[in-house]
């Protein structure tokens, strides 16, 4: 158990310097980009993210979750990886010209082109990766992780600074990939496949081709909102969509990204050994929404000056977005490591199907919203999370027996720290004159509010507490 524990400190380190060096990069970028600059990168980025779901083809979660791994295994996973690769880097810069037209933005072909070099890098450091989540190396992910984040952040910002416009996040995100393979290759575990092989190919595309459907289908779910807004209302909508999901995606950088790489492993073994996954999960989901419950609550009661720290006055637009999003993400957070087991347990196509009905609901929520404008689109991204963990539920039900009630009594202790961080920052609220509220508020309110959640996690002594001492032991 120790072992695990300092496993998750190692990820919660290496996605906390990913988290702090996005956030003093945005509120850099925020200041020395315009609105509709950050706007075009953020079309361009999410039709690169769309691209890299299909890039290796699923082996990164096959390395991960398979009983056995052979070298020729390997040589097979690593032959998939570079060929979808490569193709998506011809195919991503040869649409580059249309894309800028169908967004009438002539910028983005140009960032679309730096952006499709990644992809002739990714397929080596990605097997790397993999490699080293399956054997749950975390110390070396931590160290590729941190060459890739460093880099990206000094890169971008130096750029940025020199007045290379949108291009600056193209070329940082380029600079970041290369030192990344770099950090990769001298991280590598012992008995790396680096010979590409054709045996055992057509094996390999069929469970592959699974998991990456229910990737693609998922990650057509995150990006809709941005295309759809970058289509319909413009670049500048799109920029405020996305600095309004910035903020409640903090969460997501701080702590899930954080906890995934180990859950998904974790999982895995819990199958590969006879055990149960499921109270895993259970005992993952109490540790996630002790954090995540207080976290969307506060943002969304301190939209306003958490904006404006972050981003600058400029960007307050975008808090009503905020508002009206955040009790949907703190809901689905008791469901987003369902993903996790359900791959772990061998359930592909089960969360395929999550995905596409999902995305199928989604989609028909966000078209006649986004005709009706940015808080309309919100909205509907507000529905489909809760939508979409109505699914997880009835699928984790069907597999597993797991009930609400269940998952809801396991809860009770996230709830009452939840409740104590936030009725001291409501008390906060209160106390601002007018209702006008600043930097010194929310500094207030989140000082009140930790320590209110912090006394209630150590006198109820929750799962979180004693997982936070193994992995302090570890240090």
């Amino acid at each position: 158990m120790r072992g695990i524990a300092r496993n998750f400190a190692f990820g919660f380190a290496e996605k906390y310097l990913q988290a702090v060096l996005a956030f003093i990069s945005s509120i850099a970028l925020a200041r020395l980009l315009s609105p509709s600059e950050i706007g075009v990168y953020s079309i361009a980025a999410v039709l690169t993210g769309l691209a890299q779901v299909f890039r290796d083809l699923g082996t990164g979660q096959l390395l991960v979750a398979r009983r056995e791994l052979s070298t020729v295994e390997q040589r097979a996973l690593l032959t998939i990886s570079i060929g979808m690769g490569w193709c998506l880097a011809l195919l991503l810069a040869g649409l580059a010209d249309s894309l800028a037209a169908f967004y009438r933005q002539p910028e983005l072909a140009r960032v679309l082109r730096i952006l499709s070099l990644n992809f002739v890098l990714v397929p080596f450091s990605s097997q790397v990766t993999a490699v080293l989540r399956r054997e749950m190396h975390a110390a070396a992910l931590l160290r590729v992780s941190a060459s890739y984040s460093v880099t990206q952040f000094a890169a971008t910002i130096a750029l940025a600074a020199s007045g290379f416009g949108t291009s600056a996040l193209a070329w940082g995100s380029f600079a970041a990939t290369a030192i990344g393979f770099l950090a990769a290759l001298v991280q590598q575990p012992a008995g790396m496949a680096w010979r590409p092989g054709l045996q055992g190919v057509c094996a390999m595309i069929r469970p592959g081709g699974l998991a990456v459907a229910g990737n693609v289908i998922d990650e057509v779910g995150v990006v809709a909102p941005d295309l759809i807004a970058g289509k319909l209302l413009g670049a500048e909508e799109v920029a405020l969509l996305g600095k309004a999901q910035s903020v409640l995606s903090l969460f997501n950088q701080a702590v899930t990204s954080a906890v995934s790489p180990v859950v998904f492993p974790l999982f895995a073994k819990h199958a590969r050994e006879g055990g149960d996954p499921l109270q895993a999960y259970i005992s993952a989901a109490a540790c996630i929404t002790a954090l995540s419950w207080p976290f969307f609550l506060f943002a969304g009661l301190f939209a306003g000056p958490l904006v404006t720290l972050l981003y600058g006055q400029q960007w307050q637009a975008c808090v009503p977005l905020i508002r009206i999003m955040c009790g949907a993400a703190a809901l689905y957070s008791m469901f987003n490591m369902g993903r996790y087991l359900l791959v772990a347990t061998g359930h592909i196509g089960a969360q395929a199907r999550i995905d596409a009905i999902a995305v199928l609901g989604r989609l028909a929520m966000l078209l006649p919203a986004g005709l009706a404008g940015l808080s309309w689109l919100a909205v509907a991204v507000a529905l489909s999370l809760v939508f979409r963990s109505w699914l997880v539920l009835r699928c984790l039900r069907e597999l597993y027996g797991l009930e609400l009630a269940m998952l809801l009594r396991a809860l009770r202790k996230s709830a009452c720290a939840t409740g104590a961080a936030v009725a001291p920052a409501c008390l906060v609220l209160v106390a601002a004159p007018g209702g006008e509220m600043g930097i010194v508020h929310l500094a207030g309110g989140a000082s009140a509010g930790a320590l209110g959640w912090g006394l209630a996690i150590w006198l109820q002594g929750h799962p979180l507490a004693g997982f936070l001492r193994r992995a302090g032991w570890q240090q």
